[in-house]
């Protein structure tokens, strides 16, 4: 049992030190440091309060517990056994530590989608959902802001995943990192992309913090995590998202564009 408390303890002390750097940073630059040198940045020009960011906080230090739960659980108890995750990284090439990344990444946005709709049924969301819609203009603290419950739904991903794929501890580690910082993107509040991703085949896949941040200020449509496809593809991408990021962006680089559809 002492070997699991410890790991417990290690595990939820990393994951609540990489919250508070990767999500503080951000948050230290673009609300603290440089305001109003980034404000053109800004997706909505009003600002949250600080008890919105303590209140974010707050709940995401309980996600971060329960996240920690399930990793133990997969990690260190019999419930491994029962998972493809592989302790010799030499089992597969190395090329496949990649592979499964990128796989897992696409698994997890079409898990999240479906999931994340079914949070916004009206028997759900006010019970637990909510919890998360309550930063109506979102921080980098709000990417773990979620009701108990939601939690375990947001962390059973990877017991799907781990249960279809091999994946060994490094790509679990890389999976739930890059996830992170993702998801700090989608809440932070400001939109980074550069000019020409507008013109890329990127613009149309891939989602923007604008994009999330409509989700949260209009608490309907977009629900895809990393890409646009599975909105697009069921008609749930909100209207207005193309109209949006294409006022920002003349907005920070001066000029409007006419973008070929």
């Amino acid at each position: 049992m002492e070997p699991i408390i410890e790991a417990t303890v290690k595990i939820f002390s990393m994951s609540a030190i990489r919250y508070f750097i990767l999500a503080g940073i951000p948050f230290l630059v673009f609300y603290g440091l440089l305001p109003a040198r980034v404000k053109h940045f800004k997706i909505q020009q009003r600002l949250a309060s600080k008890k919105d960011f303590l209140r974010e906080i707050w709940h995401s230090m309980q996600s971060t517990l329960v996240f920690t739960g399930i990793t133990i659980m997969l990690l260190f108890t019999p419930v491994r056994q029962y998972t493809m995750i592989y302790s010799n990284i030499h089992d597969f090439p190395l090329w496949y530590i990649g592979l499964s990344l990128v796989l897992s990444l696409v698994i997890h946005d079409t898990y999240f989608y479906w999931m994340h709709r079914l949070l916004h049924h009206k028997l759900l969301f006010k019970r637990t959902h909510l919890v998360h819609h309550k930063s109506i203009n979102p921080s980098p603290w709000a990417s773990y802001s979620f009701h108990f419950l939601e939690a375990v739904a947001e962390g059973g991903v990877l017991v799907v995943i781990t249960s279809i794929m091999p994946m060994h501890p490094l790509t679990i580690l890389l999976f739930t990192v890059s996830g992170f910082i993702i998801n700090v993107y989608g809440h932070l509040g400001y939109e980074l992309m550069p000019r020409k991703f507008r013109h890329s085949w990127w613009f149309e896949v891939v989602n923007t913090s604008v994009h999330h941040n409509l989700h949260h200020k209009k608490f309907r449509g977009n629900y895809g995590l990393y890409f646009r496809v599975w909105d697009r593809v069921m008609g749930t991408e909100h209207p207005d998202y193309v109209k949006e990021y294409d006022q920002l962006q003349e907005r920070r680089f001066g000029h409007k564009q006419v973008y070929a559809r």
